[in-house]
């Protein structure tokens, strides 16, 4: 099952995007076994653990997750026959938190305060990782301070570039980790020396901004501090978004490009509007359609329909 990892399509946008702006193409990383682009994270860096011999027989995997990178890496562990350890939030779509256990992981639930990522929750979940370690017989993959992952999304960085049939002009992503940004940015940069590499948070906690964290429900983003492995010099620019346009943007997708991706999805193609529009007619932007709306479905995102079209470029 692991070698169905990566070498998902790319997609050009056709009726989200309005005349007079770039073209916007999206990868589609739900084509991954678990529907998420965390597949490539997750097996990069267990493999990483098992050439440094950090991997036996008894050890569990252990990681603290909102979800998608729980899945991944509770399907990783399983296809190799390892045992898997997640502590997650009711935050967190309950879907996410099901495929863990279906998976076979042990999950550990962390209370959220009002159903929402707030500035304390991530700080409480890698406490109880760290119990967890010093009680012996786990390995933290610890996707924050992982640099293994970063060769992942490298690989998705490089297949954008093979599958757009033009230069790449601009690439926007989500910040979580800050894997997607870094690793698949470097290898557009590489391609694309002039490229520009904007990193997109919600604007309810732009911690990237400068701005203060706050609660928020776009999974998979804007922790409440910014990551370690995100590298200010690196990316060209940062945009704080409408949370509220972003989730708007996800039900649009699915409404009117029959893309059914989740939250992060939507902030991501947000922002390639946004750069669409500034670039204009004969230019390319990039992006990524993180993980499967079929996650979300329980949640409020698709509870009602949009009203009318999504925000214009």
């Amino acid at each position: 099952m692991i070698g169905a990892i990566g070498g998902t399509a790319s997609v050009r946008l056709r009726r989200v995007v309005p005349a007079g702006c770039a073209d916007v193409w999206v990868k589609l990383e739900l084509q991954n076994p678990t529907g998420s682009m965390k597949d490539r994270l997750a097996l990069a860096m267990v493999r990483a653990a098992e050439r440094s011999g950090q991997l036996d027989g008894s050890t569990a995997l252990l990681e603290c997750t909102g979800g998608s990178t729980g899945t991944s890496l509770a399907f990783v562990a399983s296809a190799l026959g390892y045992r898997c350890s997640i502590i997650s939030s009711d935050a967190y779509a309950p879907a996410k938190l099901a495929s863990m256990r279906a998976l076979g992981a042990t999950l550990f639930v962390e209370p959220s305060v009002g159903g929402q990522v707030t500035p304390d929750l991530w700080p409480r979940m890698r406490a109880r990782a760290e119990t967890l370690v010093a009680a012996g017989g786990a390995h933290w993959v610890d996707q924050f301070q992982n640099t293994a992952g970063l060769t992942g999304y490298r690989d998705l960085g490089q297949e954008l570039v093979d599958q757009v049939p033009t230069r790449v002009d601009a690439f926007c992503a989500a910040v979580g980790t800050a894997g997607l940004i870094m690793g698949a940015g470097r290898a557009i940069r590489e391609a694309c020396p002039d490229a520009r590499i904007v990193a997109l948070e919600p604007d309810t906690s732009a911690v990237l901004s400068g701005g203060a964290a706050g609660s928020h429900t776009i999974d998979g983003t804007a922790a409440g501090f910014v990551p370690p492995l995100f590298d200010r010099a690196f990316v060209t620019e940062v945009m704080a978004l409408s949370e509220a346009s972003a989730r708007a943007m996800a039900r649009a997708l699915a409404e009117r490009e029959g893309l059914f991706a989740g939250t992060s999805t939507g902030l991501n193609v947000l922002g390639a509007l946004r750069l669409a529009r500034e670039i204009g007619p004969g230019g390319t932007v990039v992006t990524v359609a993180c993980d499967s709306g079929f996650k979300y479905l329980d949640g409020t995102l698709f509870a009602s329909p949009s009203s009318g079209g999504p925000p214009g470029c």
